[in-house]
């Protein structure tokens, strides 16, 4: 078996059918795709200070 992230499942699964539906997209090659998904994290006063965590 192959993973397939979460996030894709879902956006396969349920938003593209509901783009599909609410922009009468006769094919999925109409619908946009994700191409690259990034999360961003803060470490706040860690990066000035060198003995915080």
């Amino acid at each position: 078996m192959k993973y397939v992230p979460r996030l894709k499942q879902k956006y396969q699964k349920e938003v593209i059918p509901a783009l599909q539906q609410q922009f009468n997209y006769g094919s999925i090659m109409e619908v946009p795709r994700l191409q690259k998904i990034c999360i961003n994290q803060g470490i706040g006063q860690a990066s000035g200070d060198k003995k915080a965590g």
